[in-house]
């Protein structure tokens, strides 16, 4: 397995790694994988490597010398990320980059996201062709952050930046089995006009996101949060009817944390009974929509979260309310019923692997906290990965 974000930055701002050599590693494995996966549309070989070379220049290695053990960070020169080799997402996706590059992080290419006329819902379209999932190429890996998930998942990259308007990097997270974690409404920058899509990361480890969130966001995630943390269960948000499977998968999920003492579940006063965002969501998404009705249902929403989160500190659910589809796309059916209650109501939220279906395919378990607690998320998440080993 390849080595992890935080593993490959402690290594070249030692001089034990040079960034040349793991950038080049990274873009050997996408060149082997990717014909099949198709997880990316653009790489970028040359930058790619020039970046690596100015790194490991800036850091005291010149082309020739031999990395050496033992070595110690040059003074000043920090770069936590020094050297990891990271996917944006689509073809603009360096735009939202800029702190990452500035950490030392080197952009090895564009992932995938739906082709022009795609349903939204369903697949990516890479430079090679439909994205598949990395567990079964008959199935999509979720979307809109297709690649990105994809790339991880296949260990091409450690990170690759994402983008979540109703659970474009949860959803295909949960279906590639990696971590995935959406932000607050408003805490990054976003382009979305309606602030419905905010900026995200796709990650191997929850300590690789939590890496993410502290360069993005200045913020120091807590090493130990106090334990266990009260949560809420709710297999279905009172109106998404997911299938059986994911919603088993997702709460034995949470026995494993309950048992390792991560979480503590609550019984709220009421069970969460929200009203369905999808209508409100779409009207908003709607050029010349009228808006009053969705604004009716996202303050109602947000009134019955807001006593939820008086009670407990986390919500907790299947991510998707179904295993990964065909690339025809799921019918009728939206993959986003789990997911977009929370783009609506501006909430952090993040999915963490939840085990395998019957098809062989992964699932997820869906997190999520009251406005501005990403560390929360990521404390937990951590916490999920040390003490349970998934």
């Amino acid at each position: 397995m390849p080595l992890s974000a935080g593993e490959i930055a402690a290594g070249v701002r030692a001089r034990e790694l040079r960034a040349v050599d793991v950038v080049a590693a990274a873009l050997e494995r996408i060149e082997r994988a990717d014909p099949e996966l198709c997880a990316f549309v653009e790489v970028w070989h040359e930058e790619a490597l020039r970046r690596a070379g100015e790194l490991d220049a800036r850091l005291g290695l010149r082309a020739g010398d031999v990395p050496r053990k033992g070595g110690v960070p040059r003074k000043g020169e920090a770069l936590p990320l020094a050297g990891v080799p990271i996917a944006v997402k689509g073809r603009h996706g360096l735009r939202a980059a800029g702190p990452l590059l500035a950490a030392g992080c080197v952009a090895v290419g564009a992932t995938s996201v739906p082709g022009p006329g795609t349903p939204w819902q369903t697949w990516g379209l890479g430079a090679r062709g439909r994205t598949v999932n990395p567990w079964r190429a008959d199935r999509t890996p979720g979307g809109s952050s297709a690649g990105a998930a994809v790339a991880v998942a296949a260990g091409l990259v450690p990170l690759a930046t994402g983008s979540d308007g109703a659970g474009s990097v949860r959803i295909p997270a949960a279906w590639c089995g990696v971590t995935g974690l959406k932000t607050t409404a408003g805490r990054l920058p976003s382009a979305d006009r309606t602030g419905l899509a905010v900026q995200g990361v796709l990650a191997r480890s929850a300590s690789d996101a939590a890496s993410w969130w502290r360069v993005v966001s200045e913020e120091p995630v807590p090493t130990g949060p106090p334990l266990p943390v009260t949560a809420v269960w709710s297999p279905d948000l009172g109106f998404a009817g997911p299938d059986p499977e994911p919603v088993a998968l997702a709460r034995a999920a949470v026995e494993r944390l309950v048992a390792a003492g991560v979480v503590r579940l609550v019984r709220p006063r009421a069970p969460l009974r929200l009203l369905d965002p999808g209508p409100a969501w779409l009207a908003l998404r709607t050029p010349g929509a009228d808006p009053g009705e969705a604004h009716r249902v996202r303050a109602e929403n947000d009134r019955r979260l807001a006593g939820l989160f008086a009670e407990a500190e986390l919500l907790l659910t299947p991510t998707t309310p179904t295993a990964p589809h065909g690339h025809d796309g799921p019918g009728d059916r939206y993959s986003t019923s789990l997911t977009w209650a929370f783009n609506l109501s501006g909430h952090p939220a993040l999915s963490l692997p939840a085990g395998f279906g019957g098809d062989g395919c992964p699932a997820g378990l869906h997190l999520v906290a009251p406005h501005g607690r990403e560390a929360l998320l990521l404390a937990v998440a951590r916490e999920t990965e040390l003490r349970t080993g998934s």
